[in-house]
């Protein structure tokens, strides 16, 4: 059995989810290889090639795939499938974005947002919004899965040897397959942030509607920066202007397993509870006591958040 793992990166930078991707993809117990595909991106393949766990990387180097377009990423994958049982990849943007694609073309149906593997050809999922686990049992002739990678321990980088060539044996290029291209980029608008990534951070502090304003948000900001917490907010407060789309949590937006939650001034509505439900601990800020968030949360500080936040956050040392 052999698994394919499309890595995801950005800005010529391997993102910290794929090494939790092939703690999932060792799950199956198969030969791993890892696909990479870009612009620039060889420095990118070379640090794919130090996850524990990775056999070879597959490596596309061209102008052309400078943007993870799905028309020009499926047709590649297609060109590979027969080689593979299992192809895998992050439940993200690109993940989403390639993989319906994908299956549609190999006459497949995915199997998405898996949270739990428990063998080859069966999978947990979550459905309703998180309210219920979906277990699926896979018979088609190839398994196409996308993981939520913060359901999954991450692994570790191999022990590096020594000299500049170090990775680069068990890197292959690969060839363009031939593309009807249909498709140019046209302009990208970017978030910048200091903060650590949000599907993977330890510690999430989120803001919802209650905050009132984006000027109150910096409030939220502070005191992710005092415990050096990944910023997330609620789909009402991303419509309302307060924060940028990337920030949202929940069923249309990320979804996050940090050892710490904390929601302030946010209500607890189901399609954000689904975003957040590999919370280890929840606190919950908030002026009503009968609030969903309240009541599923670990510990709660009912009160005005405007009185409460500057409160905590004079209190915290920094982390």
């Amino acid at each position: 059995m052999r698994i394919l793992v499309l890595a995801t990166h950005d800005q010529n930078r391997l993102l910290a989810d794929n090494a939790r991707i092939i703690g999932a993809a060792k799950k199956l117990g198969g030969e791993i290889d890892m696909l990479v595909v870009g612009h620039n991106v060889r420095d990118v393949a070379k640090n794919a090639s130090k996850l524990e766990g990775v056999n070879k990387i597959l490596l596309l180097d061209d102008k052309l795939f400078s943007r993870p377009f799905a028309q020009l990423i499926t047709p590649l994958l297609v060109q590979l499938a027969d080689n593979y049982s299992h192809i895998i990849t992050s439940s993200n943007s690109v993940g989403r974005n390639i993989f319906p694609r994908l299956a549609a073309k190999l006459d497949l149906m995915p199997i998405t947002d898996v949270i739990k593997i428990h063998s080859i050809n069966c999978f947990d999922r979550p459905i309703y919004a998180g309210n219920a686990i979906e277990t699926v049992k896979n018979e088609q002739a190839k398994t196409i899965l996308t993981i939520r990678a913060s359901e999954f321990e991450k692994v570790g980088q191999e022990k590096e040897g020594e000299g500049e060539g170090e990775g680069e044996g068990k890197i292959e290029n690969i060839k363009i397959p031939k593309l009807a291209i249909n498709t140019s980029f046209i302009e990208e608008y970017r978030t910048k942030s200091d903060s650590p990534d949000l599907t993977t951070a330890s510690i999430v502090v989120a803001g919802g509607r209650a905050i009132g304003s984006k000027e109150n948000f910096a409030l939220v900001k502070k005191l992710a920066k005092k415990l050096n917490a990944a910023i997330g907010a609620t789909r009402a407060a991303v419509d309302l202007g307060y924060a940028p789309n990337d920030w949202q949590i929940g069923q249309t937006g990320k979804v996050i397993a940090p050892k710490l939650y904390i929601a302030i001034g946010i209500s607890g509505a189901l399609q954000h509870i689904a975003g957040i439900s590999g919370a280890k601990k929840i606190v919950a800020i908030n002026d009503d006591i009968d609030a969903p968030m309240v009541k599923i949360a670990d510990y709660s500080l009912i009160g005005d958040l405007n009185e409460i936040l500057p409160d905590l956050i004079s209190r915290l040392k920094q982390k």
